[in-house]
């Protein structure tokens, strides 16, 4: 076979050139003496065209017979083709088959979530979750990218952790050597040493919250970046959080747009992604939760989601009575995906309008002093085409180590970042407490045990500035840039509540 090995995405430089793909079979349909193989090699796929001769019966016969996932080499000449997936197709010369695969699980046919996700390790194969993987490691990268050009130097913090650093509810406990601890829920407190250290630092790795949630917002184990900032104020953590997902956004949009289409991504809405972001006091939020503005709005997405869901029945309906009477098996495999897929979103657009009327009662009912809870940042962030600031939260329903507003200490200096389009949080953080007695204070408060945290104060008796940071979660970022609505998607295999397997 020909040495002359490349992958699918480096097709369009050997247009005329006779070379060698390596991959797996993803579908394929027969017309006479011609199969057309659809391959998947990791970096893309391809159209591949075997051609029936005197010479290569047997193997014609032989390739039709693959199952589907079966592994195989091609070789072949590259031309270029408009209709052909990618613009490019394999005239194939030759085929040697590494592996065959019989009764692979997942096929065109419909499939259900919870079918999906034990099946993860084969269901990361498909092309909508290809396209996932390619962009969140386009996140992480420019998440990387940023620090890196910005002056912050990477800091590793300690998984496993003495004390809470977000509440005592949400810790994972293990037993270490005979001692209880927990599994980290931040790398914050130990960013805030290395931060008087260096000055600007970040950490970056997997965090663990026992929240009892089933929420599509919510995984028990996530990945976090977190930045600390030694001299900053509010408004500069601000500027920096809001530069910081613009280049996130702005990464994506040039090196994965393929990707994106794939996900039926609407691009637009992403690229109204501007500076600035939206500013909101959460006193403001309060109000707007209030409003007339938001009881209308809510009222106008029920009625709207209503007509949508009876479109997407008489959709089916007429796609199922086609399938019926399709005669070829690509044709009844295609219909049978567009079901699946108005099946799932029927079933996210009921669950929707069973939710708003509650949503429109929590809103109404909200009382100041409490955190904003999911449905209340769903309704904020529907409100602005852009990412919004939700700031000085009251102290009560915050972290003992934010910084309480020196103009109103019933609120503290902190800051949540809201995705537009009703995705919600996506970046929590604030100033820090940077004076010993007043931290203290909120650590007897709140019952803490002051001996777990003597080092962490350590930072306020030796050398206090003004800090600060935040913290972004990867999976809830991805999800927004994706359009993707359960997050358990955007990692390669989600731990949730009742989900440990595969």
């Amino acid at each position: 076979m020909n040495n002359n090995y490349i992958r699918i995405d480096q097709m369009s430089g050997h247009v005329g050139q006779e070379v060698l793909l390596k991959g797996w079979l993803y579908n394929a349909r027969v017309g006479g003496k011609l199969q057309f193989l659809l391959i998947r090699d990791g970096s893309g796929l391809c159209q591949a065209v075997l051609e029936k001769t005197d010479g290569n019966a047997e193997l014609f016969h032989e390739v039709k017979r693959l199952g589907q996932e079966s592994s195989l080499m091609l070789t072949g000449a590259v031309r270029a083709d408009e209709r052909s997936i990618g613009g490019y197709e394999l005239a194939v010369s030759d085929v040697r088959i590494v592996h065959k695969t019989e009764d692979y699980p997942i096929t065109p046919k419909e499939h259900g979530t919870e079918f999906l996700m034990k099946h993860r390790h084969l269901h990361l194969r498909s092309r909508k979750q290809w396209a996932l993987a390619r962009i969140r490691h386009t996140v992480i990268e420019a998440i990387r990218d940023f620090f890196n050009k910005n002056g912050f130097t990477l800091v590793d913090t300690p998984i496993f952790a003495p004390a809470a650093g977000e509440g005592e509810q949400t810790l994972f406990k293990v037993d270490y050597f005979g001692e209880q601890v927990a599994l980290a829920q931040t790398g914050q407190l130990y960013l805030e040493a290395a931060a008087l250290s260096l000055g600007k630092v970040y950490c970056f790795g997997p965090t663990f919250r026992a929240e009892k949630s089933k929420t599509r917002r919510h995984l028990t184990e996530f990945w976090m970046v977190e930045p600390e900032i030694a001299y900053i104020d509010l408004e500069g953590l601000m500027e920096v959080a809001e530069q910081f997902v613009y280049s996130i956004v702005q990464a994506v949009l040039e090196k994965r747009r393929a990707e994106l289409e794939i996900l039926e991504r609407d691009i637009g809405a992403l690229e109204k992604i501007q500076l600035p972001f939206y500013r909101v006091s959460y006193t403001e939020a309060v109000e707007m939760l209030h409003s007339a503005r938001v009881k209308e709005f809510l009222e106008n997405q029920l009625q709207q989601k209503q007509h949508q869901v009876l479109e997407l029945e008489n959709n089916i309906a007429r796609w199922t009575e086609e399938k019926e009477k399709a005669q070829k098996q690509w044709q009844q495999e295609k219909l049978a995906q567009q079901i699946m897929a108005a099946r799932e979103e029927v079933g996210e657009w009921q669950e929707q309008i069973s939710n708003i009327p509650h949503h429109m009662e929590l809103a109404a009912g909200f009382k100041w002093g409490k955190d904003l809870g999911g449905s209340d940042e769903t309704i904020i962030s529907q409100l602005h085409d852009r990412p919004v600031f939700v700031h000085r939260y009251p102290k009560a329903a915050k972290a003992f180590y934010m910084k309480p507003d020196p103009q109103n200490d019933k609120v503290v200096l902190n800051i949540d970042l809201l995705a537009p389009q009703g995705y919600g949080e996506i970046i929590g953080g604030s100033m820090r407490e940077d004076h010993y007695e007043a931290l203290l204070g909120r650590i007897n408060e709140l019952g803490y045990n002051q001996a777990d945290y003597e080092w962490y104060l350590d930072l306020r008796r030796y050398g206090s500035v003004p800090h600060g940071g935040f913290g972004l979660g990867v999976e809830r970022t991805v999800a927004w840039i994706a359009g993707i609505r359960h997050i358990r998607e955007t990692i390669a295999f989600a731990r949730m509540m009742g989900k440990i397997y595969p």
